[in-house]
């Protein structure tokens, strides 16, 4: 792995613009303060790392196995594998329940007598 310390993020801005393809955007700048974007340009296995913080800087790993190893690492110390959904609706325990009688919005769900209008 060799690494070099960019200034711009518009140096970092032209090689993801010139990557073959993204492989995976780890953190975000806004939440985060710091982002890694890991890239390849033909063969060359890329690390964008992009922060207000600290020094931005390139990495180019040296095959693939390496370059993915670093992908989960970067996982581990953004925080990222531990990220769980939220389950913002478990306390509505009726909402959505078929099964339930209750009126909502002056409909009823159990009353069969309208289908048969249709």
């Amino acid at each position: 792995m060799e690494q070099l310390e960019i200034i711009s993020w518009q140096t970092l801005d032209t090689l993801k613009a010139a990557a073959t393809k993204v492989i995976e955007v780890i953190g975000d700048l806004d939440t985060d303060e710091h982002m890694s974007i890991f890239c390849y340009i033909e063969d060359d296995y890329l690390e964008l790392f992009y922060s207000e913080l600290d020094a931005n800087f390139i990495r180019h790993y040296e095959d693939e196995d390496e370059f993915y190893k670093a992908i989960e690492t970067r996982k581990n110390e953004f925080g990222e594998e531990d990220f769980e959904t939220m389950n913002y609706y478990e306390g509505d325990e009726n909402f959505g329940d078929e099964e339930s009688e209750e009126d909502l919005d002056g409909f009823d769900l159990k009353d069969d007598e309208e289908d048969e209008d249709y």
